[in-house]
């Protein structure tokens, strides 16, 4: 079994230990110096705003090149096929459970000062109207706006889709979006080396302003998602693998499965499971054909703690806004939003941060609601790499099913093959 020294466990945690601990002193400073969070709130604003400016180039970046980097083979075509409604079909049932699971249990009035939404553009404007204004904008300069970031990831997937259309010819065009996604990806890890003084800023703020309810203004959201992820990975994963190899594929997936979710919660990361995913995936029985394309694209592409991670945003932020999440309306695009943020985050340094940017361009809301559903993501942050991580080898398991391949377990297993962290 893989070994993980503190040294290692600082360098996995240590940007959630910080976030942590700049909350944590901004909850003290703003309960007991009151009066210093004047000076303290232009910092979590200065922090936003290096945010705002910095996402919009790097989705159109990240969106753009990873379009115009697909390669399409014919061999590969069912398998994708297979997985891409497996992908969908997962997100979504983790998204659904989520809401039913908040309606059951209704979050409460969430007290937060937010800027007021003088028009709510889904009591304004018709269906057809609403769909216009999500995903066109009438001039360019208005894709460079936070507030159409759907626009903007429309253009930049038809752009991407131009670009592998046009062959050799757009090789500098390529690598100059290559570049461009590296560049960007690097300016926001570098602005996110900020986020524990930002978002303490706010935290003092919110202390100061809400006093006491602070606690329960996280709580609520906390006890939702992990309530809600806890039965989602127990129970739907079961029902996957059966769904994927009866009750043979029940015993075996969680008899492989502690590795991988020991590792998850040990480097909070997918893309550092994706080897002990793989090892329980042919332990499993699982084609290699299949596990070496599902689980490598499933790590960017598949997120069911994220998916329940959004929903839990969204509530909590209508909670905020006394709006009303159970309207149809309002319950499509926060499943439009949920399938957005789990392929935007992949492959996206703090990825997270970008889905929640998406929520607030498409309900319109004020940016004041921003520190809220960052610092929601930041405590959810442990089970969601779970989910994350290994929710993608049941996954092949379903594709395997689909496909009609045969499952062929290892009769001897094998031992000490995870590479460290």
């Amino acid at each position: 079994m893989t070994q993980f020294s503190g040294k290692q466990l600082w360098k996995n945690y240590s940007g959630i230990l910080l976030l942590l601990a700049g909350m944590l002193i901004g909850g003290f400073v703003g309960a007991l110096f009151p009066g210093a969070v004047i000076y303290l709130k232009p910092i979590g604003d200065i922090f936003l705003n290096l945010l705002f400016v910095t996402v919009i180039p790097l989705v159109f970046f990240a969106i753009a090149i990873s379009v115009a980097s697909i390669e399409q083979k014919h061999q590969l075509g069912k398998v994708l096929g297979a997985m891409a409604v497996t992908f969908l079909v997962f997100i979504l049932l983790a998204a659904l459970f989520t809401v039913f699971i908040g309606y059951l249990f209704p979050m409460g009035k969430l007290n937060l000062q937010a800027a007021p939404v003088a028009e709510r553009l889904a009591n304004q404007e018709s269906w057809g109207q609403v769909l216009v204004n999500f995903f066109t904008v009438g001039e360019f300069y208005q894709l460079l706006s936070r507030k159409n970031m759907l626009a903007l990831l429309v253009f930049a997937f038809l752009l991407g889709t131009a670009v592998r259309q046009s062959g050799p010819a757009a090789q500098p065009f390529r690598d100059f979006l290559a570049a461009g996604n590296e560049v960007m990806k690097n300016l926001l890890l570098l602005i996110m080396k900020t986020a524990p003084v930002g978002l303490g800023a706010y935290i003092a703020y919110q202390a100061a302003d809400l006093g006491p309810q602070l606690f329960g203004l996280y709580a609520r959201p906390m006890a939702l998602y992990y309530g809600t992820g806890f039965l989602y990975f127990f129970i739907f994963f079961t029902l996957y693998a059966f769904v994927g190899n009866g009750r043979t594929g029940v015993r075996l997936f969680w008899k492989n499965n502690i590795l991988p979710s020991l590792t998850a919660v040990s480097t909070c990361s997918s893309l550092a499971t994706m080897p002990a995913n793989l090892v329980a995936a042919e332990r499993i029985g699982v084609p290699a054909a299949i596990a070496n394309v599902v689980i490598p694209l499933g790590t960017s592409l598949h997120k069911n703690g994220s998916s329940i991670s959004a929903i839990v945003k969204i509530y909590a932020v209508f909670q905020v806004m006394g709006w009303d999440l159970f309207e149809p309306q309002n319950l499509l695009i926060a499943l439009g939003i949920t399938v957005l943020c789990s392929i935007v985050e992949g492959g996206i340094p703090n990825g997270g941060y970008i889905g929640e940017l998406l929520m607030i361009a498409a309900y319109h809301l004020p940016a004041d609601v921003v520190p809220l559903v960052m610092i929601i993501g930041t405590l959810v942050d442990p089970l969601a790499t779970i989910l994350n991580a290994t929710g993608n080898t049941v996954a092949a398991m379903v594709v395997t099913r689909m496909l009609g391949e045969k499952f062929t377990p290892l009769a001897t297993p094998v031992n000490n093959r995870v590479p460290a962290g």
